[in-house]
């Protein structure tokens, strides 16, 4: 899958410009010295110092939530997402490769954000750190420190789903809510909120079910069946969550990569929705 490009920085001669969403190791080694690259890594502070991909700068992907209770996976405030997004050295003409060291969550969640503001040129790179080590690809200690630059945002709605969106999804037929957490804590076994269990007529399907364990946690070839076989289809609005936003960043990812064009994350999560006495809950 192709994004829209900016035809004046990425043109037919430069090798960025068909770059698809879903990016495979050896397609992206080659590319690392290209200008208008900025590859963004998303793993641990300990694993990003211990070796990442060279040129790669480092985001915590915490950074990408507001931290603010109860509902600490929220989006953060516009000026705080641009002190963020100046700090890595962002740029709108920039062709983002996000990975984490984890399968795609933060990655994802990454992906989602960048959605959020518009940008328009970005891609995942499938499996990580995981499988780029896996196949002995290069890697460097030697942290990478963008020049900061000075972003200004404009948040779009379509990516992001609100408690009162979620709340009119509930009467709506063409609407399925993914929940992309452990099934302990769907059917209220497990409480990580005031109230546990789920919104009502949620999907279950935990976010690591799609991470192929024998491909270097790579997205699994068959997610479009297992998700046809849910119920969560390419014709219906899909509307994914986890607790915090984290995990079902990687759900959002997978819907991306497989051509949902009717897809939203609700990054209030169950963090929000579990701590509100007022909200319809199943367990």
């Amino acid at each position: 899958m192709s994004s829209p490009q900016n035809t004046d920085q990425l043109t037919d001669n430069n090798p960025l410009r068909h770059l698809p969403l879903l990016l495979e190791p050896e397609e992206l080694e080659p590319l690392l010295s290209t200008p208008n690259l900025l590859v963004v890594d998303l793993s641990t502070t300990e694993n990003y110092l211990r070796g990442h991909i060279p040129g790669a700068v480092h985001l915590p992907g915490a950074a990408l939530q507001s931290g603010e209770e109860p509902a600490k996976g929220k989006l953060p405030d516009p000026q705080k997402l641009e002190a963020i997004l100046a700090s890595i050295g962002y740029h709108p003409d920039k062709h983002i490769v996000a990975y984490d060291d984890e399968g795609g969550g933060w990655a994802g969640r990454f992906i989602w954000t960048l959605d959020c503001i518009g940008h328009l040129h970005s891609s995942y790179l499938n499996g990580g750190r995981v499988a780029w080590a896996a196949e002995s690809r290069a890697l460097t200690t030697e942290p990478s420190r963008p020049e900061p630059t000075s972003p200004q945002l404009q948040l779009q709605i379509a990516p992001r789903a609100d408690k009162e969106r979620v709340l009119l999804s509930l009467k709506e037929q063409d609407t399925v809510i993914w929940d992309a957490r452990s099934p302990a804590e769907f059917h209220g076994e497990q409480q990580l909120a005031l109230r546990n269990g789920h919104i009502p007529g949620a999907i279950n399907l935990e976010w690591t079910m799609l991470m192929d364990p024998n491909r270097q946690l790579r997205i699994r070839e068959d997610s479009s069946k297992i998700l046809n076989s849910l119920g969560i289809t390419r014709d219906k609005l899909v509307i994914t969550h986890c607790q915090s936003h984290h995990r079902s960043g990687f759900t959002y990812l997978v819907a991306k990569v497989l051509g949902y064009q009717r897809l939203k994350a609700y990054d209030g999560s169950w963090s929000e929705w579990g701590n509100d006495p007022n909200t319809p809950i199943e367990q």
